[in-house]
């Protein structure tokens, strides 16, 4: 009857296990469609959450599809560019790394770069998409001796790369920040219209992002000609950062 079909397909929708539900009779493997739902399931806020299921999956079922990363929360629907990072989010403007878990591009840090996690508190090192402990066979540059002497300079140097990320992105969440207040006031009536903070704003975050992860590129690599040249222009750019 309507109302049982109305009952199953309602609790079906709100457990989330409403795409490729079948028909409740055990021996029946009928899927119901789309038309029979909406001429079954009569609540609003239900159809809404089917609608969405719906939309998600098929998301889920898009290799070029995915959804916008930012943590603070987008509903945008991005595609990817197979080029490990596609343009800003036309909602949020949140750039999202398509080839790992992490939740944002990290250039210039690769995502195995990314993949080697280290706990702050007690120097655990960990793999970023399975969470077990870090082994060579996830590309392991952070490869200690068993010297004293050498485990000390790499917690040394560890530390002072991190305590350096941690600034820079602290320093951007200020930018963040300043560009939200800013926005703000310039909502207010006979206020000009203050475009040019904005934009400097916007260009404060990204360069302290970019410095943030480039102190993770630095640390994993082990190329010394290549490192200098690096840290030269990391340095000549945290200048200008600190000047803007």
């Amino acid at each position: 009857s309507q109302p049982c079909w109305n009952e199953y397909l309602t609790t079906r929708i709100e457990q989330n296990m409403i795409v490729n539900c079948t028909c409740p009779i055990s021996e029946c493997c009928a899927q119901p469609t789309t038309d029979f739902i909406f001429s079954i399931v009569s609540s609003e806020e239900i159809i809404a959450k089917y609608e969405k299921a719906l939309l998600r999956g098929y998301v889920e079922c898009c290799s070029n599809l995915t959804w916008c990363t930012n943590p603070q929360g987008c509903d945008q629907i991005l595609l990817k560019d197979g080029l490990g990072y596609g343009a800003a989010c036309s909602k949020c403007s949140w750039i999202s790394c398509f080839n790992c878990n992490f939740p944002e591009a990290h250039y210039p840090a690769s995502c195995s770069h990314m993949s080697h996690m280290t706990c702050a508190k007690c120097n655990h090192g960990f793999c970023w998409r399975c969470l077990k402990p870090w082994r060579p066979t996830h590309k392991d540059y952070y490869n200690c001796s068993a010297m004293v002497s050498r485990a000390a300079w790499q917690k040394k140097r560890f530390q002072d790369y991190n305590e350096r990320c941690t600034f820079h992105h602290r320093a951007r969440e200020f930018a963040v920040n300043l560009k939200n207040r800013v926005s703000s006031i310039c909502e207010m009536p006979q206020v000009r219209t203050l475009t040019f903070v904005l934009a400097a704003c916007k260009v404060l975050e990204q360069a302290r992002k970019v410095l943030a992860y480039s102190c993770v590129y630095s640390y994993y690599n082990q190329d010394i000609e290549s490192i200098d040249i690096v840290e030269q222009q990391t340095e000549i750019l945290e200048l200008h950062t600190n000047a803007l």
